[in-house]
């Protein structure tokens, strides 16, 4: 193995081939010159062995903005016509894409971006996907190696960078190592508790010419739960009176949240979603009795205080999930505490458990569909209230008198009514999201997309990752007009690869979250709070797509109809109520 880049240029500068002023870093000049002076028949520039690799390791698309630091690898993209490259108009978005793909598919997310600033946009993707627990690898152009430490032209250190956002970040040195490096990415992303990996690449490491054999596909590597673990699981829960499951975590797969339902049916256990995991049971199941989020039913609050075992599956019980570690008390909770967790490193990081459990999700289900489950349980009456209590807390209320614009518990009521039990619908973040996680009922696993760290506009690059992903589905993105006013020009992106998504925006002339802290704090001093936004509809229609302007409940049903008819991108703006900050509070 050896790198020939200096040994190509000397040889083709001395047979005339090659000016011996040109530069050194132009891939596709050396490519034509490489057959001429150097016969190994086995050489490939690094951009060309890292695109190999991808396709090795099973990776069918990817997300970028084009940057002159990795033009070795875009030049390699050309004969992989299996990749699927698209092209966003925003580092951030590609990002948010990569990341809403590893969701999807349980497989790592890809990004491209440049040096400096592309990189820095495409940071904020690389948190998403580290406190949503997803599989994605960020690659960033870098300098050449020589001018490291200059300060020179977009230069920065992404190992220092980057390393509270990911995994493992690293900067690769020696092209004959690119397999090596790009192997161990995939096995970091995707083993244990999923999440980011960063790697930079140098230019000059990808303009290289070097003979390295490739490595071998990937495998995932996640513990399992021991048989011992599984008869003390089983005799805690044969003992509780009042116990409640908590599902959450990243990469549930069909078989797994199958497993999940037959084990909280065949013990009759009450189950409540993490934050923004509601898709792991189908919402319609006997046993599913909440979600414990923003805007939280107060009853399964109170449930959760009141349980004298909880059975957590998956979840890192985050501060959302638990309402600031007060319904469930660190580090030692008065409930019993059973935690099954993919990653060693989280297991008594906050809570400790009375019995903690190192295991992958489908291992964890699998166990748990396995135990053995008794006749009879004490807590039927249990489940049956938190049962009633949830259909109690999303039934749709009547509309206000006093209520001016578009409902959005009528417009999710409605979605909820007519889209395809595989419908995915993706959000950012913003009050407008509680109307959809508290009376939208998700039915299958996958079709949620949903920013664990709250990120703002994540829902519409999600949209289109998901369309892209799956053509043959429906794809509905809500947003706030905050919220998609992060990234309005991947309407470019979903009309040019022709991805028909249908984006919501729920437009109230503010930030609304914020309004709302603003007023609980300081009562009647606004500040910048308020949100001038555009025409939203003739923007989107500036794009190309399918937009309409909705002012009253009772449009939303036709406009949606003409939406999911049109055969493009297609946005309406919905006008709301800017005094309805919640389902159950008004400014």
């Amino acid at each position: 193995m050896r790198e020939t880049t200096s040994q190509a240029r000397s040889a083709a500068a001395q047979s005339g081939i090659l000016p011996s002023g040109s530069p050194t870093h132009c891939s596709t000049y050396m490519t034509q010159i490489t057959a001429q002076v150097l016969p190994q028949s086995s050489l490939r520039s690094g951009g060309r062995v890292l695109v190999d690799a991808l396709h090795i390791h099973g990776v069918d698309r990817v997300y970028c903005v084009p940057g002159e630091s990795y033009l070795d690898v875009l030049d390699a993209l050309v004969d992989c016509p299996d990749i699927d490259v698209i092209v966003t108009k925003h580092e951030g978005a590609a990002a948010n894409m990569a990341e809403a793909d590893g969701k999807l598919t349980g497989r790592p997310g890809i990004c491209f971006v440049t040096r400096g600033p592309g990189a820095t946009h495409g940071s904020c993707g690389t948190h998403i996907a580290l406190q949503d627990s997803s599989p994605m690898i960020l690659f960033i152009g870098q300098i050449p190696r020589e001018h490291r430490g200059r300060e020179s032209f977009q230069e920065v250190n992404y190992t220092q960078m980057f390393s509270p956002l990911a995994k493992w970040v690293a900067e690769i040195d020696d092209p004959a190592r690119i397999p090596e490096f790009i192997a161990r990415a995939f096995q970091v992303a995707t083993s244990g508790r999923p999440g980011p990996v960063v790697l930079a690449l140098p230019e000059d490491v990808l303009s290289a010419l070097v003979d390295v054999p490739d490595t071998a596909r990937y495998q995932p590597v996640a513990a399992t739960p021991s048989a011992a673990d599984a008869l003390t699981l089983a005799d805690m829960l044969s003992r509780a009176s009042q116990p409640l499951v908590i599902v959450g975590g990243a990469n549930w797969s069909e078989q797994a949240c199958a497993n999940l339902a037959q084990f909280a049916k065949a013990w009759n256990l009450p189950l409540a979603a993490s934050f923004r995991r509601q898709d792991l049971l189908d919402n319609r199941h006997a046993n599913y009795v909440g979600h414990l989020s923003l805007g939280i039913n107060p009853k399964l609050a109170e449930r959760l205080r009141t349980a004298d075992l909880v059975l957590a599956v998956g979840t890192r019980l985050g501060d959302i999930t638990t309402d600031s570690y007060t319904n469930l008390v660190a580090p030692r909770s008065q409930q019993r505490l059973v935690h099954l967790h993919a990653d060693a490193a989280e297991l008594g990081r906050v809570y400790q458990a009375d019995l903690a459990i190192l295991t992958g999700v489908h291992a964890s289900a699998a166990m748990l569909a396995a135990l053995d489950a008794p006749k009879a349980v004490s807590w039927a009456d249990w489940t049956h209230g938190a049962r009633r209590d949830y259909l109690d807390f999303t039934a749709l209320p009547a509309p206000r008198a006093d209520s001016e614009g578009v409902d959005m518990a009528q417009v999710v009521g409605h979605l909820n009514n007519i889209l395809p039990d595989d419908a995915i619908l993706t959000n950012g973040a913003g009050n407008y999201t509680v109307w959809l996680h508290r009376f939208y009922q998700y039915r299958q696993s996958r079709t949620e997309l949903a920013p664990i760290c709250g990120a703002m506009g994540y829902g519409f690059p999600a949209a289109i990752a998901a369309k892209r992903r799956h053509p043959d589905r429906t794809v509905v993105c809500f947003a706030g007009d905050g919220c998609f006013l992060m990234y309005p020009q991947e309407l470019a992106t979903s009309v040019q690869f022709q991805i028909p998504v249908i984006v919501i925006v729920a437009n109230n002339g503010m930030y609304g979250t914020i309004r709302m802290h603003q007023e609980k704090r300081f009562p009647g001093r606004i500040s910048a709070t308020d949100l001038q936004g555009p025409d939203f509809v003739a923007l989107a229609k500036s794009f190309g797509a399918h937009a309409e302007l909705v002012e009253t409940s009772d449009e939303f049903p036709a406009a949606f109809a003409r939406a999911q008819a049109a055969g493009k991108p297609a946005l309406l703006e919905l006008r709301t109520d800017v005094k309805q900050i919640t389902p159950g509070m008004r400014l």
